[in-house]
């Protein structure tokens, strides 16, 4: 009988690097692991133009194609990688045996205090503001202070990781999460505050065959937090699917 076969998809602006210790623990137990470097995100894969999901998404099918593998896999995807796990599960059921979600993004948050910061955030990027150095402080303080997220300031520099963030935060991927046919299991930490676990029970609600599990007192990366934790819950889910 042949071993079973998970592919990894880390967050945004992360590595493969940090699954090594998850990675490590599966394969003694017997599961072939693939923990990739998405495009975009290391200087021997930066991007040349911006991708969406769809580019990801077929980015995965080669790397499957490359690794030869032909049965059916299982797909991890954490944060951002969750996304691109979303879409490939979407466009190529038949080739997952089964999907899981670790604090995954997908769904767009539309609430009052979002689209005010949104609002924020596009003032802060009007030319009149980037030529003041003070507004340029501000604009700092804003995304690491009040936003709490920083992903943005780290693609300054690289415009097609930019352009490339905005496509995948456009995507609201939860009129289709009813559409998904895979077995899933969704992993969250009580404490996350970046994928908020409300979306996660929201998942739970729409995914036809899914389960949520919950760990408690942990925040958006399990992986790094608990990952022996982290893989008792995969390794349960890979042994009963």
């Amino acid at each position: 009988m042949s071993r079973p076969k998970l592919i990894i998809l880390h967050g945004w602006k992360s590595s493969s690097d940090k699954w090594q210790e998850v990675k490590t623990i599966l394969e003694k137990k017997g599961v072939e692991v693939f923990a990739l470097d998405l495009p975009g995100f290391k200087l021997e894969n930066k991007l040349l133009k911006p991708w969406g999901l769809n580019e990801y998404v077929q980015w995965v099918w080669q790397i499957k194609e490359a690794h030869h593998i032909k049965e059916p896999f299982y797909l991890l995807g954490h944060s951002f990688g969750g996304r691109i796990a979303l879409k490939f599960a979407l466009k190529y059921p038949e080739l997952l045996k089964g999907l899981i979600l670790v604090s995954s993004a997908g769904i767009k948050d539309n609430s009052f205090k979002v689209k005010t910061l949104n609002l924020v955030a596009k003032i802060y990027h009007l030319s009149i503001f980037k030529k003041c150095p003070l507004c340029h402080i501000s604009r700092n303080f804003f995304y690491r202070f009040i936003v709490k997220k920083t992903d943005y300031l780290k693609t300054d520099n690289d415009l097609a990781l930019k352009k490339t963030m905005k496509l995948a935060l456009k995507e609201d991927l939860l009129p289709l999460l009813s559409e998904i046919k895979n077995k899933t299991l969704l992993i969250w930490g009580s404490q996350d505050k970046l994928t908020p676990l409300k979306q996660g029970k929201l998942m739970k609600e729409k995914i036809p065959q899914s389960e949520l599990v919950v760990l408690e007192g942990i925040g958006h990366t399990p992986y790094l937090d608990c990952p022996e934790s982290l893989v008792k819950k995969i390794i349960n889910f890979l042994s009963t699917n």
